[in-house]
């Protein structure tokens, strides 16, 4: 190849129009490989003579040629590099990265692998954050990148920094393994956040998500999803038809802790959960989820309380504390209360007598604000539909869709001339 030098002021003077990066691009294919490996550790001080934003691709091909090596990567850790890299994926040409889009990812892992070794995640959020959207060609669109970035805001407890991407309503995928992981690491930031029924839809897309064999992410969400559902609702729902039969096969018997957990739970017994949970709790902390675990014991209190209101108008808290288990019945008005102010039972206490009285839903869904909320829930709903109509008709003109179609056809044809010739005693 020519001399670094020489690749740099191509790339000072081909950073223009379309066709100058085109022709750029080809000199930078040229020069990659062992060529440009071979000058990698004084590859550094050059990417000083161009700018992250103007002249990205180059940037990038040089970036990239030298992260690759290990020996550069301990060279420089923890030093200027980091700074170098963080930088570049915030201010880069989006249009220009797009072009090299496989080393993009890989100088974005060297950076996550980084921030990881050092103990610091906190510091690969906003370039991450910013990469995302670089790399995407829509907010609809799902990359290698989603996980990444999640899973450092999960390290670093920055749990809504991950709903910056967690938000967007997700159409495209290429890889199933991001999938999963966008899907599980997801729900960990949203049961980081206390918000379980967010929680429980990517745990439900990564568990019912389409697949010819088990993989260990599905096994994990599945865990959770046992438990959220315990947490949220009480009961863990049936696998809807559409999960595969893999899933429906399998899943049950390698998670077979949590389906005990849950019948234990379906008793009602207070008692006999927490001697479960005692009884089960190495094998919940090797899962890493003993904190959730805790929380679904919690609920049970919240569970049983509810079921109280289907029953009786009124209850005395001595009662209620009689009821569910708890010690006391000072106990039983910190749980009552802490229900009503969020919102999942409806009550007042008479603090004159100890008596509770349960009362209905007092929304009348007339509101100015609740007429707004359904008119939102309509135009997304909406929206969601029109979309799926159109993933639908792009699906039923693809042509490798249509020619698994023709072949399912083939193969399930029935020949009746066959059929004539068979004995009819076969039947």
């Amino acid at each position: 190849m020519e001399s670094v030098e020489a690749l740099v002021a191509h790339i000072q003077g081909l950073s223009g129009s379309a066709d100058e990066l085109a022709q750029l691009h080809g000199l930078l294919k040229q020069a990659d490989g062992d060529a440009l490996r071979a000058h990698s550790a004084g590859l550094l001080p050059f990417l000083s003579h161009l700018h992250p934003g103007t002249h990205s691709l180059g940037y990038l091909y040089l970036l990239d040629s030298f992260v690759s090596s290990s020996a550069n990567l301990r060279a420089h850790a923890g030093g200027d590099l980091l700074v170098t890299v963080a930088d570049f994926l915030t201010s880069c040409s989006a249009d220009q990265i797009r072009m090299a889009p496989d080393k993009f990812l890989n100088v974005c892992r060297v950076l996550k692998n980084e921030v990881m070794q050092l103990n610091a995640p906190i510091r690969g959020i906003a370039p991450l954050r910013a990469a995302v959207r670089k790399i995407q060609t829509s907010s609809e669109q799902l990359t290698p990148l989603h996980a990444e970035y999640l899973m450092l805001c999960l390290l670093a407890k920055q749990y809504k920094a991950g709903l910056s991407v967690l938000e967007d309503d997700i159409f495209e995928v290429d890889q199933p393994k991001d999938l999963f992981l966008y899907c599980y690491y997801g729900a960990m930031i949203y049961i980081g956040l206390k918000k379980f029924r967010k929680a429980l839809e990517l745990l439900h897309n990564a568990v019912t998500a389409p697949m010819s064999s088990l993989n260990a992410i599905t096994v994990e969400a599945y865990k959770k999803y046992v438990l959220v559902s315990l947490i949220q609702s009480g009961q863990v729902p049936s696998f809807p038809k559409y999960t595969s039969s893999t899933a429906q096969r399998n899943l049950k018997n390698h998670t077979q802790i949590y389906v005990d957990l849950s019948t234990c739970y379906g008793t009602g017994s207070y008692s006999d959960l927490e001697t479960f949970i005692q009884s089960n709790a190495e094998a919940f902390q090797t899962d890493n989820n003993f904190g959730l675990v805790k929380q679904v014991l919690s609920s049970m209190y919240k569970r049983n309380i509810q079921r109280l209101t289907q029953t009786y108008l009124t209850l005395s808290l001595e009662d209620i504390a009689s009821s569910v288990q708890l010690n006391t019945p000072k106990e039983a008005e910190m749980h009552v209360l802490r229900m009503i102010e969020d919102g999942e039972i409806h009550a007042t206490i008479n603090q004159k007598d100890g008596m509770v009285s349960f009362n209905e839903d007092p929304e009348q869904y007339k509101s100015s604000e609740m007429v707004e909320h359904i008119d939102s829930s309509i135009q997304r709903l909406m929206a969601l539909s029109k979309k799926l109509t159109s993933i639908d008709q792009n699906i039923s003109c693809d042509h490798a869709f249509l020619m698994k179609v023709q072949s399912g056809r083939e193969r399930a044809r029935f020949d009746y001339d066959d059929f004539d010739s068979v004995p009819h005693k076969y039947f």
